[in-house]
């Protein structure tokens, strides 16, 4: 059984699992400080109120904090763009030019406009000598 137990957590999926959580418990932190401490702020400047957590309505004995339900929203939304500007965005620029660098075994022949290998000397095509690609 220990054995088994051994084999389960060295095998490789656990332990990219373990180094993502961790990974993404301190990325967590690094986005919540950039919306907390950069974001909010200039909401702040230009808003005039970065904390909503104060507005409140009551009813009876009952008080409805929307505000800090707002606040919340406020913060997600944020969180998601500092994603999205920062991570996923570049992340998929530098693989889609990868990706694009990776496929480039082509070329189009500069006569007759035809695919040819990237590595050809003549076109198969029209018969035209092609230039080293470079």
């Amino acid at each position: 059984m220990i054995k088994e137990f051994r084999e389960f957590v060295t095998r490789g999926n656990v332990l990219d699992l373990a180094v993502a959580v961790v990974l993404g418990a301190a990325f967590g932190a690094v986005v919540t400080s950039v919306v907390e401490n950069l974001l909010m702020p200039l909401i702040a400047a230009l808003v005039g109120e970065p904390d909503f957590s104060k507005l409140a309505f009551s009813i009876g004995d009952t008080t409805f904090s929307y505000g800090l339900v707002l606040t919340e929203v406020v913060n997600f939304l944020l969180i998601a763009l500092a994603v999205f500007f920062f991570i996923v965005k570049p992340v998929t620029s530098l693989t889609d030019r990868l990706k694009k660098e990776e496929e480039s075994t082509e070329r189009d022949c500069p006569e007759c406009t035809k695919a040819v290998s990237i590595d050809a000397k003549r076109c198969p095509y029209c018969t035209s000598e092609l230039t080293p690609a470079g």
